[in-house]
């Protein structure tokens, strides 16, 4: 589990192909590995790494060919800054909320404007996850644990203050961009606790509108 609070920006040095997937070196930079044992889960753009070798200023995680197709992953190369975090432990203090580290999917950098001293981003997710979205509630970018500040559809807006900017890499988003999206785990539980006796079903995965409409949850 991770918190959303970044520790630091590394980079990739390496991404070496391996039996079907990828090993990666990533560069910590500033993340102080002194506590990091070899097995440790570090997140790196939100997904969550294990540790596989530690040769001193970064670590090399394996990549699966699940991670490479379900994430922004597969758009890093060698030189690629990434957003550092790594795990929770019971003494972390949880400044932002409880992120596993597993990507539900891949959105896109609509626009960016400055506001302010700030700057607003619009950001496209994948239609399904739009139902996770709220107004207020909290998202984690590219392992980064935000707060919408607006919906509309599929798209949703943040205000990111100049602390943050200067803290990951959001400071290098454009229009265009692929992130890694991760929803909030307590919307995902809430989902599976109003299916009732029906999760037990076979493909009783989500939501469906029909299903909201019978039980009266949409209305006209």
């Amino acid at each position: 589990m991770f918190t959303g609070i970044i520790e630091a920006i590394g980079s990739i040095r390496a991404m070496t192909p391996k039996g079907g997937d990828v090993r990666v070196y990533v560069a910590t930079g500033k993340l102080d590995l002194g506590d990091v044992k070899l097995g440790d889960s570090i997140a790196v753009n939100g997904v969550c790494l294990t540790a596989v070798e530690l040769p001193g200023d970064g670590f090399w995680a394996d990549v699966s060919r699940e991670t490479l197709a379900r994430t922004a992953f597969v758009d890093l190369k060698p030189g690629s800054a990434v957003n550092l975090e790594k795990a929770l432990t019971p003494t972390s203090r949880l400044g932002g909320h409880l992120v596993s580290g597993h990507v539900d999917g891949v959105g896109e950098i609509v626009s960016r404007a400055d506001n302010a001293r700030a700057v607003q981003f619009k950001v496209r997710a994948p239609r399904e996850l739009a139902k996770y979205i709220a107004h207020k509630g909290s998202i984690t970018v590219d392992g980064t644990s935000l707060t919408v500040n607006a919906v509309d559809g599929a798209e949703f807006e943040l205000t990111i203050v100049p602390h943050t900017l200067a803290e990951t890499i959001m400071v290098d988003y454009q229009a265009g961009r692929k992130v890694n999206l991760e929803v909030d785990l307590l919307a995902r539980y809430l989902e599976r606790l109003l299916l009732g006796d029906k999760a037990a079903e076979p493909k009783a995965s989500g939501l469906t509108e029909s299903f909201l409409a019978e039980h009266g949850y949409l209305k006209n």
